[in-house]
């Protein structure tokens, strides 16, 4: 399409993937103030003009599963995601939200220990302060279910009232209202993990109707019971009949390794009778969460491992310990001999040094299963990024890259255009994100240009805060907020409304 208006951006010559899944085609595209106004053939210039000729461009990144709840406030430039191309966060996964407030701020504070935000009121209140703060990506939000149980009932192991029921119903309905993408659960974690199904079917069927949004859950449980947390969340959507995201997607611990064709299987059952399940995935072998929750879960007793699954004391290495930054880096194995005791006397001294605050990196994956879950069509991305102090899972700065680059380019795994289609066009479906996640005139400039040649996940375990390679360009709302692995400083970012 030519125009023969003047453009503030022009990005001409790149070989463009438009987010459907469709080859790419080499082609112009014309950005005027938020929106791509033109693609194909531009012949009159660009108040800005950048020769992508030899580089993909892309529709911004969408995560999926990402857990910036406060970091978009407190950090606002987010480099960790915009720089690895990310226009998009999705938070409040999980269970963990930012309503009620003080619920949601506790559960947070094991990120952010000295945050001490304003107030806000309600879900409303949350997207009014994103777009007041104006984060270098745009943030939309879910409901979670964990931090609205925490607010009503406190740690409480039992059921809930009638009145505590109705009150969390409340939030829902506010939060529905407000423009939340759907309600989250992170049933390995406390107080969710109180949470019987049918209390969260009751939650759940608050969201049902065409724009109430969908139900994503850390399910139950990851490993010896993973077949049955698929079931309950399949039947936790279908009885409420709303779409089911199974986030993070694996088979926790050596004795399940494989599992991952039988849970595939009952999500392909699950669709062939007409249930939208989906899920997304970080493609690592490592997975990362609090030390308290992996002592909580037994994973370091043989006889009655929990969610996690089995774990030994040299799988657990200590990312982030704020009080005791000696101990990052170091296994749970590691310090457990020093000390000269076991390995869950180990991770108890280290839990009474630093309670909620530890963050642990859990190796407990198979790269097979990794291949197996991204190949399977219902997979999206979900960096799963925590940005915790100390040294966080490489996930946080290298997911979108690491798909590209190690599963796209080299292990072939996916072709380059169906990878983009999981990071773009089919997350913005999904989560009901209007004109996001696809390259058409009308939609916004949320764009990416890379070189798939280089494009690479520079982050590692030991030094997780690098920047990926390969990447030129990132344009949120029409703005360029990085530049050749740098940040720009923009900040165009805002709150996403469900459908508008």
């Amino acid at each position: 399409m030519a125009t023969g208006e003047r453009f503030d951006l022009v990005i001409r010559g790149g070989t463009v993937f438009d987010g459907t899944g469709a080859p790419g085609l080499r082609a112009d595209v014309g950005v005027r103030g938020e929106r791509i106004v033109a693609f194909g053939t531009v012949t009159h210039r660009g108040d800005v003009e950048v020769d992508a000729r030899g580089f993909a461009v892309a529709p911004g990144f969408i995560d999926v599963h990402s857990h910036d709840d406060y970091a978009v406030i407190l950090e606002p430039e987010v480099p960790f995601k915009v720089l690895q191309g990310v226009t998009t966060d999705v938070v409040g996964n999980c269970g963990s939200g930012v309503v009620p407030f003080e619920a949601g701020l506790v559960r947070f504070r094991r990120l952010h220990p000295d945050a001490d935000p304003t107030p806000w009121e309600g879900f409303k209140g949350y997207l009014e302060r994103v777009d007041s703060v104006r984060p270098s990506c745009n943030v939309a939000v879910l409901i979670g279910q964990g931090s609205m149980r925490r607010g009503a009932m406190g740690n409480d192991t039992r059921e809930p009232t009638a009145a505590e029921l109705d009150r969390m119903k409340a939030w829902v309905r506010e939060g529905v209202a407000a423009g939340a993408v759907g309600l989250s659960t992170g049933l390995i974690y406390e107080p969710s993990r109180y949470a019987k199904t049918d209390e969260i079917i009751t939650l759940v069927r608050e969201l049902r109707g065409p724009s109430g949004g969908l139900y994503a859950t850390h399910m139950r449980n990851e490993a010896d019971g993973l077949l049955d947390a698929v079931r309950e969340a399949i039947r936790i959507g279908e009885e409420a009949g709303v779409p089911v995201q199974i986030s993070h997607h694996k088979a926790s611990g050596r004795r399940n390794w494989g599992r991952v064709r039988d849970s595939l299987a009952l999500i392909d059952e699950a669709r062939a009778r007409g249930v939208d399940v989906t899920t997304d995935q970080y493609p690592y072998t490592a997975g990362s969460t609090t030390l308290a929750a992996v002592m909580q879960n037994n994973s370091f007793r043989a006889d009655s491992p929990g969610g996690l699954g089995q774990l030994e004391g040299g799988d657990v290495l200590i990312s982030s310990s704020p009080k005791h930054p000696e101990w990052e880096g170091r296994t749970v194995a590691t310090l457990a001999t020093n000390w000269g005791v076991d390995t869950e006397g180990a991770a108890q001294r280290v839990l009474d040094g630093e309670g909620d605050a530890c963050w642990v990196v859990v190796f407990t994956m198979d790269e097979r299963d990794v291949k197996a879950v991204l190949a399977h069509p219902t997979t999206m991305i979900g960096s799963d990024g925590v940005p915790t102090g100390g040294n966080p899972h490489p996930r946080l700065y290298g997911c979108f890259a690491r798909v590209l680059g190690r599963y796209v380019r080299e292990e072939k795994v996916l072709e380059l255009p169906t990878a983009l289609h999981r990071m773009t066009g089919m997350p913005a479906a999904k989560f009901q994100l209007l004109d996001r996640g696809t390259i058409r005139p009308g939609a916004y400039a949320d764009l990416v240009v890379f070189d798939p040649a280089r494009i690479d996940d520079a982050a590692t375990y030991t030094e997780p805060r690098q920047a990926p390679t390969g990447i030129r360009a990132v344009y949120v709302n029409g703005a360029a907020v990085a530049r050749d692995g740098r940040h720009t400083g923009a900040r165009p970012g805002r709150g996403l409304r469900r459908g508008r």
